[in-house]
């Protein structure tokens, strides 16, 4: 199989929900035949639910993983361009807060540990400190690392540790001569001073933790060493008094000013469908994205949501909305591959809509393989045989041509597999229905259908063993008005298809069924059932003759 293109802008191939066999396989090997041939994008294979026994077995056979889960092809955050701003640690001075906020020309930076979120710090947060009255501890209160000092007044520092915190005393300015100091400067203080000696040395003799020498004095290694033996961090500026005293309060850590609670953030896996209310209810401009272990992963704001991409998407072995994955209206429609009849998808643009009446879909991509001269490897040709074998129940549906039964003969070849044997195994696979629910076999291959004016659902269940299919006759009837219901639809039909037999026990439930197959078939249902020998196909036999039905009642 193709490795992953790292980088590039990714398309979903995607069959219907409940999907088959063919909606599988032919999604995984379609995908793999773009990868080839298209260098410019990554197309990865999707399923829109769960996979059922019968494509298990056929996917184990090969050694193939299942197809990612994409249950909304929505826009999600993850799909914007949301802007990649790096979180900062929350150790960080005020002063370089804003200097990163302008060089990224952004309003809020998001302060992390070890990538996960701890808070916010804004602009209006930064402004709002410049204009507080704090008193002169507030340095200490907001334990302040020296290197922050050192980076906010762009000074050296001469003596101490620039990784240690000031966490005790008040700040002052020692203007006065060195008598008078003595009565005002208190142990743990730290003091902005001038290039006095005597003031340097009062400073260190009253037990300050701190002297900021201005204006790029020169310090005495007699200062210097005194301060070394007193545990007193010097500090040299080239500020003066007055403007060391105005900025050394920026050298305070954004912790003691950020917003830790109630911050409102997105995961990347939401839909801005989903997210807009909340981004419009509230003045933030900018609000950070985690991911599922609440790691921080960048930021966004309104105006992204303008130039939101839709998720690109390539259906196959479906064109019907009420079949697609959900959100399918909100997404780009790229192509169709199809073998169905023509159903209710629009698209904004013109696609690549390619769409033969064949028994699979299958038989269709291996002819582009062919036509686009790539090689089947033995897993691919393996896939693609598998999924013709099932949708034709191997070559007995009336809707098998001769195309169909070609195209797998030469397949098995490629595969290596006897036909009759691995679809035997397969159907087999697929009829196990030991341990699971009503609801999990109805859902195993359940279609929705708009005919006319009527929401219609089918189900069918493919067996070889006639035990198995003769108990569903007795169970599952109680189970189709809770079907009904749940999937909002007007009438819903159960197939239960002998492949031994070639013929179906149809089960009925909803408004008007009775009529409509007394006029598809003309026959009676009997307590909500009826048999419908040579009856195989669900899109060439049964659907077609329910749509006549209901035409005919409705005249």
């Amino acid at each position: 199989m193709m490795e992953e293109k790292e980088e590039m802008a990714k398309v979903f191939v995607v069959g219907h929900r409940n999907p088959d066999t063919d909606s599988i396989c032919s999604a995984i090997s379609y995908a793999n035949l773009k990868n080839t041939s298209d260098d410019g994008k990554q197309y990865v294979a999707c399923r829109a639910g769960r996979v059922n026994e019968e494509t298990k077995y056929v996917l184990n056979y090969f050694g193939i993983q299942e197809p990612e889960l994409v249950e909304d092809v929505r826009t999600q955050v993850r799909d914007i361009d949301f802007r990649r701003t790096p979180g900062v640690q929350r150790n960080i001075s005020l002063k370089t807060a804003w200097r990163i906020m302008k060089d990224e020309r952004v309003v809020t930076v998001p302060v992390v540990n070890r990538k996960r979120l701890e808070g916010v710090l804004t602009v209006s947060d930064i402004t709002d400190s410049f204009m507080e009255a704090y008193d002169s501890e507030i340095l200490s209160t907001a334990h302040t690392r020296y290197c922050n000092i050192v980076d906010t007044l762009e000074g050296t520092l001469l003596i101490g540790d620039e990784k240690a915190y000031y966490t005790k005393g008040k700040v002052l300015v020692a203007a006065a001569n060195p008598d008078l100091m003595e009565s005002y400067i208190s142990k743990h203080d730290l003091v902005i001073l001038g290039n006095r000696y005597e003031s340097q040395l009062c400073a260190i003799e009253m037990e300050a933790d701190c002297i900021v020498v201005c204006e790029g004095a020169p310090v005495s290694l007699t200062i210097r060493k005194l301060a070394q033996e007193r545990g007193c961090t010097v500090i040299s500026t080239p500020f003066d008094t007055f403007t060391a005293a105005r900025f050394i309060n920026q050298s305070m850590p954004i912790s003691y000013f950020m917003r830790r609670d109630h911050l409102i953030t997105f995961e990347e896996d939401e839909f801005i469908d989903d997210i807009r209310d909340t981004m419009a209810s509230v003045r933030h401009r900018d609000f950070p994205i985690i991911n599922s272990q609440g790691q921080y992963l960048g930021t966004i704001s309104r105006r992204n949501l303008l130039g939101a991409k839709k998720k690109q998407v390539i259906l196959v072995d479906h064109n019907e909305s009420g079949q697609a994955v959900r959100g399918i209206q909100d997404a780009q429609i790229l192509e169709i591959i199809d073998h169905h009849r023509l159903g209710t998808i629009e698209t904004m643009t013109p696609v690549y809509f390619r769409n033969q009446p064949l028994g699979c879909t299958a038989t269709i991509i291996y002819q582009m393989y062919q036509e686009q001269g790539v090689e089947l490897t033995r897993e691919i040709a393996g896939l693609l045989c598998g999924a013709i074998i099932s949708d034709t129940l191997l070559f007995r549906s009336p809707t098998c041509t001769a195309i169909d039964r070609m195209v797998a003969e030469k397949l098995g070849m490629i595969a290596k597999i006897d036909l009759e044997s691995f679809a035997k195994e397969m159907f087999a696979a697929g009829s196990n229905l030991k341990n699971k629910t009503e609801e999990q076999i109805f859902f195993q291959d359940y279609k929705r259908f708009t005919m006319e004016s009527l929401e219609v659902g089918v189900a069918q269940i493919s067996s070889m063993n006639p035990d198995e299919l003769s108990e569903l006759c007795t169970r599952m009837p109680a189970y189709l008005e809770k079907a009904a219901e749940q999937q909002k639809v007007d009438m819903i039909f159960m197939m239960l298809t002998s492949i031994i037999d070639e013929s179906t026990i149809l089960l009925c439930y909803g408004k008007n069924c009775e009529k409509i197959v007394q006029y598809a078939f003309t026959k009676q249902l009997t307590d909500g059932k009826v048999e419908l020998p040579g009856v195989v196909s669900r899109k060439k036999q049964l659907v077609p003759a329910l749509m006549t039905g209901i035409q005919m009642m409705m005249q």
